[in-house]
C-alpha cells in the first residue's frame, strides 16, 4: 500500500509526466495484473484487447495528479456476457488486426468513437485469463493528451462512456470487496462505487492492480464486503 501522503491523489507535487512515466514502465511487467489463482485459461483462450486509457482534464501536461482520469464504459444489460457491468473499452481480436495493440484501439474507436490517433500507447501488459467468456485479455495502457467527450456509438452493446478521475477510484471511501454467489460458490474481487456504479470483476481487479504495481494505491479497508448480484 502506498502511503497516503505519497499518492497521486493528495501530492501536488505529483505531475502527469511523472504519472505517465510510471505507467510506461509497466512495459517491463511479466506476469499478468492478476492473483496467480486466476491465471487460468481453459482449452484455447481467444484472444482480445483492452485499452487503459489515461487522460488529464488539464490543459497543461504538468497537472497535478488529480486531474488524472480513466476511461469507462457501462455495458449493455441486454448482452449476454457480462451485461450491466463496467469494462474498459475493447473486445476479441480480428483477422485484420495486426497486434493486439490495434485490437484495442479498433474496439475503442468503434464502441466509443474515440479517435486512435490521439492516443500514445505506453504498454503493452502480459495477457490476462478471463475463464468466465474463455478470453485472453491483453491489456494496452494508453494516453491521452487532449480528451474530448465521447459517446455509445451502439446503444445495444453500451450504454455509457465516461471518463472517472483516478483520484475518485484512489479515495478509500469508494473501495470495498465486492462478494458475488454463482454456482454455490463465492467470489471476491476489489471493487469501487463510483457514485452508485460498482466497478468489479475483471475491471476491479485491473485497476486494483495496476493501481499497486505503479504505487498509486492508499490504503483501503478490504474487510468491507458488499454482495453484488451475479
Amino acid at each position: 500500500m502506498t502511503d497516503p501522503q505519497t499518492g497521486p491523489a493528495s501530492h501536488s507535487g505529483t505531475s502527469a509526466v511523472d504519472a505517465i512515466a510510471q505507467l510506461r514502465a509497466l512495459s517491463a511487467v511479466r506476469q499478468p495484473l492478476v492473483p496467480p489463482e486466476l491465471r487460468v485459461v481453459r482449452g484455447t483462450a481467444r484472444p482480445a484487447s483492452v485499452l487503459i486509457l489515461f487522460g488529464s482534464s488539464a490543459s497543461d501536461v504538468a497537472a497535478s495528479a488529480p486531474d488524472l482520469s480513466v476511461l469507462l464504459q457501462l455495458r449493455a444489460s441486454t448482452l449476454r456476457e457480462h451485461a450491466g457491468q463496467v469494462s474498459f473499452p475493447g473486445g476479441r481480436r480480428e483477422p485484420g488486426d495486426a497486434d493486439a495493440v490495434q485490437t484495442a484501439l479498433r474496439e475503442a474507436s468503434e464502441e466509443t468513437g474515440l479517435d486512435p490517433s490521439t492516443v500514445e500507447v505506453l504498454a503493452e501488459l502480459a495477457p490476462v485469463p478471463l475463464p468466465v467468456s474463455n478470453h485472453s485479455v491483453t491489456p494496452v495502457i494508453g494516453w491521452w493528451a487532449s480528451p474530448v467527450p465521447l459517446r455509445a456509438m451502439d446503444r445495444a452493446e453500451t450504454s455509457r462512456v465516461w471518463q472517472v478521475p483516478v483520484a475518485q477510484l484512489l479515495d478509500p471511501a469508494t473501495r470495498f470487496t465486492a462478494v458475488i454467489h454463482r454456482g454455490g460458490r463465492d467470489f471476491a474481487s476489489p471493487a469501487f462505487d463510483v457514485d452508485g456504479t460498482i466497478v468489479w470483476g475483471f475491471t476491479g481487479i485491473v485497476l486494483d492492480r495496476l493501481f499497486d504495481a505503479v504505487g498509486w494505491t492508499l490504503d483501503w479497508d478490504a474487510s468491507r464486503r458488499r454482495d453484488i448480484p451475479a
